[in-house]
C-alpha cells in the first residue's frame, strides 16, 4: 500500500489517508489496506496499532442519509471509503473536553475513478458517524473494535441543533436542501436523540 499523504481534518484526531492507484488503460489497482504500513501509521492516527476487528459493506440509493451512531464501549474507531457513487461522510464530535466537542464535519468522499490515489477517513472513537448520497453509492468501512449493539448511541442526523460552522459551503448546502426534501432516513435513526438531549444522556460522560 503506496501512502501518499495524511491530511488532518478540523474534528481534533480525524485524518484523511490518501493512497496511491495504479492506472493503465484497463482501469487501475491498488493495495487498500496493508498491515505493516498501517502498523507504522498507527501512531499518526494517535493510536498504538491498528487491529481490524471488523470489515463493513455498506450501499445506499440516492437520497439516503444514515447515522449518526457511534459506540463506547468498548470505543470504536473507523476507516471509511467510498466505493462508488457520489455522497459525503457526517462526522460528529460527542468527546466531552474535545477542542471540537459539538461540532460537525462533512467531508466530501466522492471520487473520480480515473484518479491515481485513493482515501480513507479515520474516525477515532469518540466521533458520530453517519452520510448522505447524492448518488447511488456504497462504502466500505473497517472497524477497530467489534460491533456491540448494547455500547452503542445514536443522534437524529436531521436535528437542525447541530454546529455546522465546519462544513465545507457545499456540502452543507447540498445536505440542507436534501433534508428539506425529505431524505430516505430509517425510523430507528429517526427516533436517535437531538443533540440537547444527548448532552443530558447519562451516558454523554463516558464519551471522552
Amino acid at each position: 500500500m503506496q501512502i501518499e499523504e495524511v491530511r488532518d481534518l478540523p474534528l481534533a484526531g480525524a485524518k484523511l489517508v490518501v493512497y496511491r492507484r495504479f492506472l493503465d488503460d484497463r482501469g487501475y489497482f491498488t493495495e487498500t489496506y496493508r498491515r505493516t504500513d498501517f502498523d507504522k501509521l498507527a501512531p499518526v492516527l494517535g493510536l498504538k496499532s491498528f487491529e481490524p476487528a471488523q470489515i463493513n459493506e455498506s450501499r445506499s440509493a440516492a437520497g439516503v442519509v444514515r447515522g449518526l451512531h457511534f459506540q463506547y464501549d468498548p470505543p470504536q474507531g473507523k476507516l471509511v471509503r467510498l466505493l462508488y457513487g457520489r455522497g459525503a461522510d457526517l462526522s460528529l464530535d460527542v468527546r466531552r473536553g474535545s477542542p471540537t466537542y459539538g461540532r460537525m464535519l462533512m467531508v466530501d468522499m466522492t471520487l473520480d475513478p480515473k484518479s491515481g490515489l485513493g482515501q480513507w477517513i479515520w474516525l477515532p472513537p469518540g466521533l458520530a458517524h453517519g452520510n448522505f448520497y447524492l448518488e447511488d453509492s456504497a462504502i466500505e468501512y473497517i472497524c477497530d473494535a467489534p460491533y456491540n449493539p448494547a455500547g452503542e448511541a445514536g443522534l437524529n442526523p436531521l436535528d437542525p441543533g447541530f454546529d455546522l460552522g465546519l462544513c465545507r459551503e457545499d456540502l452543507r448546502e447540498s445536505f440542507l436542501k436534501l433534508a428539506a426534501r425529505g431524505p430516505i432516513v430509517s425510523p430507528r435513526d429517526l427516533q436517535g436523540l437531538s443533540w440537547a438531549d444527548w448532552q443530558k444522556d447519562p451516558r454523554a460522560p463516558l464519551i471522552v
